[in-house]
């Protein structure tokens, strides 16, 4: 009998930084240094203006709403997250910025809500504290048991793999990295000496080369292998070739899947070899309900991804999505014109990456790969 299948639940950007931290049992201090905001709190004003009142203060499950019942029933055997936020009280904003994130250590009950075995941490916001609150940040996330890749405190640690064993034996792997291009100063590349993120100089091949090498070194027998990828601009759905070069030398190298965030809204899908490419997945968590600017992409519609892998070569057997909206910094299950809307805009970008969606009866978008 064919061994069950690796269930792997990921997901985009979890922000629990600045508007939502506010919400939360354990507000942290609201200041802001942006252009237009130097309060927190603002942008809940902008999400009650949208969506109606927030009670305050919420628990620590609110802003997954619907999620955490999905997750449950769809039981995967590995969450993935990419955290993007500081978890620290630090005052020290990092210079050259326009936006910081922060939520209050005391908060995170609210990420171990979704019971993560792995959070990215190689982002764009990790470091808005400075290396202080970075330190903050690390020793918090340990304390709360949950398990962090793609920061550390010098370079080895940074690039070190997050391990979680799987039910069926093996374990799968995760490398989280992040480039220029997602807002990510060069200077926040961790070093020997220096504590910060596992960063992408470029994308080239000898870069792709140096992961396939991380991922080799660190692999027994049985393994797969999650690269976990902040890259690219906020919108728009095209992928720049230098991404889909990328991401197909690590699946050549093999790389079992490779989960790329950073865009606000998701992008295209790609089966590669057999195996998936997720070019942006787009927002789960954050505090952007009733920001004007950028309603074509509707950025308030979310997908929780859950893919279906073949133990020991991380070929997918099928790709389902949740299509979720924010409302009063909550995840709700989308309406049915809502999930034909995400279905219709996937398919229209996904050509030329192969395989189509298909909206099922329940709501979900399900992906067949199309192996030739």
């Amino acid at each position: 009998m064919a061994a069950a299948a690796v269930r792997l639940f990921a997901c985009g950007d979890v922000m629990t930084g600045r508007g939502v931290d506010q919400i939360l049992p354990y507000p942290g201090d609201p200041e802001l240094r942006e252009r237009y905001i130097d309060d927190a709190r603002a942008y809940v004003r902008l999400a009650e203006r949208a969506s109606g009142p927030i009670p305050r203060p919420v628990s620590f499950a609110w802003p997954w709403g619907d999620a955490l019942e999905i997750l449950d029933a769809m039981a995967p055997d590995v969450r993935l997250i990419n955290l993007e936020s500081a978890v620290t009280a630090q005052a020290d904003f990092a210079p050259g910025k326009g936006v910081h994130y922060r939520m209050n250590p005391s908060n995170l009950p609210c990420v171990a809500a979704a019971r993560p075995d792995v959070c990215a941490l190689a982002n764009n916001h990790v470091l808005d504290f400075g290396q202080a609150g970075l330190e903050e940040t690390l020793t918090a996330l340990a304390r709360a048991g949950l398990t962090v890749a793609g920061a550390g405190r010098d370079a080895t640690a940074a690039w070190q793999p997050a391990t979680v064993p799987l039910p069926g034996g093996g374990r799968m792997l995760v490398l989280s990295c992040g480039t220029a291009s997602s807002g990510i100063p060069p200077g926040w590349a961790a070093t020997a000496a220096r504590p910060g993120v596992g960063f992408l100089p470029t994308l080239s091949g000898a870069s792709a080369e140096a992961v396939i090498a991380l991922a080799e070194t660190a692999r027994r027998g049985g393994d797969l292998v999650v690269v976990s990828i902040h890259w690219g601009a906020n919108w728009g759905y095209a992928v720049p070739p230098d991404q889909v070069r990328f991401a197909r030398r690590l699946i050549d190298g093999g790389i079992s899947l490779v989960h790329g965030h950073s865009c606000h809204h998701p992008r295209p899908v790609e089966v590669y070899r057999g195996r998936l490419i997720l070019y942006g997945c787009g927002d789960c968590v954050d505090d952007y309900e009733g920001i004007g600017g950028y309603e074509q992409f509707r950025d308030e519609l979310r997908l929780l991804y859950f893919a279906s892998l073949t133990p020991g070569t991380g070929t997918l057997q099928s790709l389902r999505m949740a299509p979720m909206r924010a409302r009063k910094m909550r995840l709700q299950r989308a309406s049915p014109a809502d999930s034909r809307w995400l279905a219709a805009t996937l398919n229209r970008v996904n050509r030329g990456y192969g395989p189509q969606v298909e909206l099922q009866p329940d709501g979900t978008l399900l992906l067949h790969p199309v192996i030739g």
